[in-house]
């Protein structure tokens, strides 16, 4: 099943899926949407919300994987889990949320005892980020710094615009010595040398600040994401600013904000835009070993990596319990990916 299918992210995963022979149950709770949706791809479809959780173990019946797509996954991860739990379904999700993935990994012995695997996170960037981060902990067991970067060209989606001005108030984070840090949104900057020029970019409190720490264990993490100098005035003016983010009503007017203006990048882009990931790990003695990978836009890698990772789940290829994406599917599960490559500058 992919959940939340109607929206920006489902209906490309929903797409995809159909023109590679396969046929999801797609679902969600916008009756009109998901109906339009499933019979425009000849698929079967069910419409329940995530309130009730007797609607929800009843709309899982006879379901061996959930895909779960509909965000903010603050609100709608937890519900879908413990349904999952309850019907013995396997968990699947898209999240980059730190809160998400640290409740999520706390389900891990209930999933073992369960046989199901909950393994959030499986899109851009947790899936590449998380695979590079892990093959640089194999290049160096003994690093006790990562640095992670991201760069997307191809813009960004309603839901992603979304969780972003859900965490305006937050500020950004770090982790250190094996605990997350809160620091200011624009206390840490850099440039950062991708693979083909070297570009600005900022600390951002994104999930693999959560998700390298179980991969790698490396205690010391920080995530950057590529933006022009220029923004550290907008992040500063937004940390001074912190008491207005946290206002519902300003919370409610920038949603609405997003529903008007933000559409996500359209086909052509799609087909266009690349990705970009770099890290980079150093041990005690300040040795340093780094790489980069370049890959399809943001949400075209998404599609694939949620629904490769969802087959291999469903195949038995996982081990039960809550997992990272390179934890229960391999370091190297991001070369499987259409259109992705990756090296190593040290080489």
């Amino acid at each position: 099943m992919i959940y939340g299918a109607n929206g920006y992210t489902g209906k490309l995963t929903a797409k995809l899926a159909v023109s590679r022979g396969e046929r999801p149950v797609l679902a969600g709770r916008n009756e009109k949407a998901v109906r339009t949706l499933g019979e425009s791809l000849g698929l079967d479809y069910r419409v329940f919300s995530l309130e009730d959780p007797l609607s929800v173990r009843a709309g899982l019946e006879g379901i061996g994987a959930v895909l779960h797509q509909a965000g903010p996954f603050s609100a709608t991860s937890r519900p879908m889990v413990e349904a999952c739990l309850e019907v013995g379904a396997h968990y699947l999700d898209i999240t980059g949320e730190i809160s998400v993935f640290r409740g999520v990994m706390k389900q891990h012995e209930k999933a073992v005892k369960r046989g199901i695997v909950l393994m959030p996170g499986v899109g851009f960037d947790v899936v590449p980020t998380d695979c590079v981060a892990a093959m640089l902990k194999e290049k160096m067991p003994d690093a006790t710094h990562l640095e992670l970067a991201i760069h997307g060209s191809g813009g960004v989606s309603p839901g992603t615009t979304k969780t972003a001005i859900e965490g305006l108030p937050y500020g950004s984070a770090i982790r250190r010595e094996g605990k997350i840090e809160t620091i200011g949104s624009a206390d840490l900057a850099r440039f950062i040398p991708f693979h083909r020029r070297q570009r600005h970019a900022v600390a951002i409190p994104w999930g693999d600040l959560e998700t390298a720490w179980h991969s790698t264990q490396i205690p010391n993490i920080t995530t950057y994401m590529a933006l022009p100098p220029s923004t550290l005035k907008w992040l500063r003016r937004i940390d001074r600013s912190r008491w207005l983010t946290k206002q519902r009503a300003f919370q409610w007017a920038a949603r609405k904000v997003v529903d008007w203006r933000i559409k996500g990048p359209d086909e052509q882009t799609r087909e266009t835009a690349r990705c970009e990931v770099w890290g980079e790990v150093t041990d005690a003695r300040g040795r340093r070993k780094s790489m980069w990978l370049e890959g399809p836009e943001g949400y075209s890698l998404t599609a694939d990596a949620s629904l490769r990772a969802t087959l291999a789940v469903l195949g038995g290829a996982v081990e039960s319990g809550a997992r990272t994406p390179s934890m229960g599917l391999g370091a190297n599960f991001v070369a499987q990916l259409d259109g992705v490559e990756f090296g190593s500058d040290d080489e």
